[in-house]
């Protein structure tokens, strides 16, 4: 895979890059397993506004993706390698033996051809899913499964993986990518291998109506606004705010916990993930 980088044609063109996509086989998604979605522009049934800075962006198909991955004992080919509008790894659709299509978040290095397989007993290579009790430790994983079941819920962004470090009981300790460690009940399942697409770090949008094409209307700074739209506003000339850095509700936007201290998984949490000011004093 690589990055295409624009010629300076324009001062939004400048600096600017595509993904090149070379690992992609398929341009049609499969239409059994596409449904249409319909946009809020980040308003509720009330038609108010919850969600800020979104609306318009290019119409999208969804694509039903395969989280469970609980076709255990039947294999099944890797037909196509595909980009989906709705995230940003690649998806590849799997035919089953038995005639069956499905999606899946592809993995890095999986081409059309492959054979993949999920369940207990089948061989731990990338493209599998098992439970994590018959992953050998120190494999790198993703879409795990927080219970058992219910899907894969953790590491779905492209290029990441977590890693398995320990096994004890019924529980196995796994490493996410930000560094948090976790400990995980050993029948949920996961996905061997790293996320596909890694490089989608470093695409660099370039101009602004690139990034209304993807649904991010302008965010506007509190302190820019009125006194009536936002607790930042006002002030004679450019005033700087005169409170710490709020949300228009005054929720604390800086240093403040956003995890609810009673959430029953928190003793599972081996080791916090790093905060931005701890990665910054290294």
């Amino acid at each position: 895979m690589g990055i295409r980088v624009y010629k300076p044609t324009s001062a939004g063109r400048r600096n600017s890059s595509v993904n090149d996509y070379s690992e992609l086989t398929g341009h049609r998604p499969e239409k059994s397993l596409c449904v249409r979605i319909k946009k809020s522009g980040g308003r509720n049934h009330h038609g108010v506004t919850t969600s800020r800075f979104r609306g318009g962006g290019a119409k999208r198909i969804y694509r039903i993706i395969d989280f469970k991955r609980n076709k255990d004992g039947i294999p099944a080919k890797v037909a196509t390698v595909e980009y989906d509008p709705n995230r940003n790894c690649f998806i590849s659709l799997l035919h089953y033996a038995d005639g069956e299509k499905r999606y899946i978040l592809a993995p890095l290095g999986i081409k059309s051809g492959d054979r993949v397989e999920s369940g207990d007993s089948c061989e731990p290579k990338i493209g599998n899913a098992m439970p994590l009790e018959a992953i050998p430790a120190g494999l790198e994983i993703h879409n795990i499964e927080m219970t058992a079941g219910q899907g894969g819920k953790l590491v779905r962004g492209a290029g990441n993986a977590a890693r398995i470090v320990a096994k004890e009981g019924d529980w196995v300790t796994v490493i996410l990518p930000s560094g948090e460690m976790r400990m995980i009940r050993k029948e949920c399942r996961a996905t061997i291998g790293r996320l596909s697409n890694p490089d989608d770090q470093n695409i660099r949008v370039g101009k602004a109506g690139r990034k209304r094409h993807m649904g991010r209307k302008p965010h506007v700074r509190g302190k820019a606004m009125n006194p009536v739209s936002h607790p930042m506003g006002g002030g004679e000339g450019r005033a700087n705010g005169g409170r710490h850095p709020c949300s228009p509700t005054g929720v604390l936007a800086k240093g403040g916990k956003t995890r609810n201290p009673r959430n029953p998984s928190n003793k599972r949490i081996i080791r916090r993930r790093k905060s931005r000011k701890q990665k910054q004093l290294g």
